[in-house]
């Protein structure tokens, strides 16, 4: 059979992970594409179909809908994203599950194969068995890594050189060889990296989507070139695959909706516009959608933010019962403070010129997100690559202050009085207003690489070049 005619713009194939931080940031990239003139197919399921439809409005986007697995086991039914999860335990069997879509994906793709040419397949790090497919067709597959070039480079350097088990203690300190002014912990990582005897389930899915990158074209990077220039060095003189740093993507504008119907600006938008009206500068708390909060930990967070006399929006879970915190607390804090408890445009919120402070679990979204705002972090770092992110941004980009835990270590549990100090400082300080002129700059220089001939733009313009060339090695 002869093979497809080679198509007279791009066609990239996208596929992300089952989880809005994951989700959204592909999206950005969709748009980005299509503002390239490239064709772009989505892959995803039927339950995050919505989300994504409804993200890229007016598009030639095609969209495809793979069948989510049934009977996985401990996933309950209905659950297609992580988002949905009633505990984070379920992420290993749901990981694990989502593998069974393999073969769906492989039909779907020799589909398309037959009529069209696809010049790339990026997928998120986490569809780790894409690379497999990917190879099968010979297509180049670039795995979209949601960290840090800061977190990246410095894991690799940490496992590589088995710096995390030379102490027994997980809060001893110990300093990184390739870059001798950063001093880590154990602690600094999350679950598998923060054991002695890192092994398990977890730890094998880890091992297959590093591999499995490893293996790829090579690396999308939502990140830009000039704020994590020594570690993107590192990456570029001693690492494998290739990485093309094409970020912030957060400062795409995705499309809107072409409906002629005014649209009705959310409760939490009209209350910081009141806020703007009085001079009301606004703190901003949201942990992410994932990790898990004790009650103790959010009472003493609402006792932290009622003494600060600080005004807020703090977005929470909406599984945490608000009589969790504190009996009468909203009641106490009406006037300075809203707790929102359905999803948010975070970035609109952030943009508002109210706000002027986010307190932050430092998910690299959020992270990238209060920068491009040009809002200071109060870092409070709760999983994953998160404290990584909250050490860059603090100790290495300088655009935030960190939180402090009662016992002194990475994990501890913070005191609603320690907190009311930080809001303080970050909301009143004079670190505070430092922090806001530094990130105001990083703001600028973030602006810059996304747009017409800046880095960013020119990455991802050399990356679309690259895979449409002929005999591309995969």
């Amino acid at each position: 059979m002869a093979p497809p005619p080679r198509p007279s713009k791009p066609h990239i194939i996208l596929f992300p992970f089952m989880s809005k931080g994951h989700t959204i940031p592909l999206l950005h990239l969709a748009h980005l594409l299509l503002g390239r003139g490239a064709a772009v197919t989505i892959f995803t399921t039927p339950l995050n179909h919505p989300f994504i439809s409804h993200s890229l409005p007016q598009t030639n986007v095609s969209i495809i809908d793979l069948p989510f697995p049934e009977n996985i086991p401990e996933i309950p039914p209905g659950i297609e994203s992580t988002d949905k999860f009633p505990s984070m335990s379920l992420f290993v069997p749901f990981v694990n599950g989502i593998k069974l879509m393999q073969p769906s994906f492989e039909k779907a793709l020799q589909n398309i194969t037959i009529h069209s040419q696809v010049n790339c397949i990026i997928s998120d790090a986490f569809l780790h068995w894409t690379q497999k497919s990917a190879s099968k067709f010979n297509i180049p597959r670039l795995s979209f890594d949601g960290m840090s070039y800061y977190a990246m480079a410095l894991s690799r350097e940490v496992v590589s050189n088995r710096l995390l088990w030379l102490h027994e203690s997980a809060d001893e300190p110990f300093t990184v060889t390739r870059f001798p002014w950063i001093e880590l912990r154990r602690n600094d990582f999350d679950d598998p990296f923060d054991k002695l005897d890192p092994r398990g389930a977890l730890w094998d899915f880890v091992m297959e989507a590093m591999n499995a990158t490893q293996n790829s074209y090579g690396i999308l990077m939502n990140t830009f070139y000039e704020l994590e220039k020594p570690f993107a060095d590192y990456w570029a003189q001693n690492c494998q695959p290739k990485t093309w740093t094409i970020g912030p993507l957060c400062l795409a504008q995705l499309p809107k909706s072409d409906s002629s119907e005014p649209i009705q600006k959310p409760k939490w938008v009209q209350w910081l516009d009141q806020k703007l009206a009085q001079g009301s500068p606004v703190l901003y708390i949201a942990f992410g959608s994932q990790a898990t909060i004790s009650a103790q930990q959010l009472r003493e967070i609402a006792f932290g933010l009622e003494e600060a006399k600080a005004n807020f929006l703090w977005v929470l879970r909406k599984s945490v019962n608000s009589e969790v915190i504190d009996d009468g607390f909203e009641e106490r804090v009406k006037g300075r403070g809203i707790i929102v408890k359905e999803w948010v445009d975070q970035k609109e919120i952030l943009e508002h010129e109210t706000v002027k402070g986010f307190l932050s679990h430092c998910g690299w979204n959020s992270a990238l997100e209060g920068i491009c705002a040009a809002v200071p972090i109060l870092a409070w770092p709760l999983m994953a690559d998160q404290y990584l992110n909250a050490k860059v941004v603090v100790e290495e980009i300088k655009v935030g202050l960190r939180v402090n835990t009662v016992d002194g270590t990475v994990k501890g549990f913070v005191s609603g009085e320690s907190l009311k100090k930080t809001v303080v400082e970050l909301m009143e300080g004079e670190a505070g207003e430092r922090l806001r002129e530094k990130v105001a700059e990083l703001a600028a220089a973030a602006r810059e690489a996304m747009a017409d001939g800046g880095s960013s733009w020119s990455a991802l313009n050399e990356l679309i070049s690259e895979v449409c060339r002929e005999n591309v090695k995969v």
